[in-house]
This record gives structure tokens, C-alpha cells and sequence, in this order.
């Protein structure tokens, strides 16, 4: 289990890595001037290439935390309620990730109507989710 328990956390750091940059790309879509077709076109292929990056990353990470979580039994019973928390925060990640391929959707659609800013804080969630999730699993505060 400690192999699992391991790519588990080389797994999740890796797909937070992409989370945290992926909205840093969108922050600079959002900032291209019209007419920079070529630059455009380039922030656009990396966002592509790193959301497909990034799920893949995900799968793995959601499988193995999943394979910890019924091997050890953890969050079954009294006392245990962080878990819940934790499994909650993953949820609202699976969705930011989910999210993140509809803004990438419309930026290639050519449909994004917001600025730089509202990205720049949006880039900030996946900071807080992560925090959030370690805390739970390491401090179990309930």
C-alpha cells in the first residue's frame, strides 16, 4: 500500500501542477491583442496540450486515491469526518478540472467575455482546494 499511498502523491501533485498553471495560459489568452493570430494560436496549443496533460494525470490520481481509500478503510466509522471534507474538496477539483475544459472551449470558440483579472483569481481556487485537502488528510481536524 505504501507503493499505491506514493503515486498517489506523486499523481495528485502532478495534476495540481497543471491546474495551477492551465488558468496562468487563460490569463494570457485573455490579454492577446486582436489580431495576434500567432500568438493566439500558440497559447491556445499549449492549453490544449496541457489540459490533456492534466487529465490524464487525474485519472491516476483519482483511481489511486480511491484504491487508498477502500484498502485502508479510511473514513468508514466515528471520527472520521475529515474524510468527508477531503472527499468533498476532490469533488470541487474534479469540477474546477471540468470547468477549465469549458474555458478552454470557448477560448477556442473565440467566446471568452472575461478579462485577465476575473482569470487571475480564478487561478487562485485550485491553490485553496489543495491547501484544503492536505490539511484535512494530515491534520484530521475532525
Amino acid at each position: 500500500m505504501l507503493w499505491v499511498k506514493a503515486l498517489h502523491i506523486v499523481f495528485v501533485a502532478s495534476w495540481f501542477a497543471g491546474l495551477f498553471y492551465l488558468p496562468r495560459i487563460y490569463v494570457n489568452l485573455a490579454m492577446v491583442e486582436p489580431g495576434s493570430v500567432a500568438e493566439r494560436q500558440r497559447l491556445l496549443l499549449m492549453a490544449r496540450k496541457l489540459m490533456r496533460f492534466t487529465t490524464l494525470l487525474a485519472v491516476p490520481a483519482v483511481v489511486l486515491g480511491l484504491w487508498l481509500w477502500q484498502g485502508y478503510g479510511i473514513g468508514k466509522g466515528p471520527g472520521n469526518g475529515w474524510m468527508h471534507a477531503k472527499l468533498a474538496v476532490v469533488a470541487l477539483t474534479l469540477g474546477y478540472h471540468h470547468w477549465c475544459g469549458a474555458l478552454l472551449r470557448q477560448f477556442e470558440r473565440d467566446e471568452n467575455r472575461r478579462g485577465h483579472r476575473w482569470y487571475r483569481w480564478f487561478n487562485e481556487a485550485p491553490v485553496l482546494m489543495l491547501l484544503a485537502a492536505v490539511v484535512l488528510v494530515v491534520v484530521k481536524p475532525f
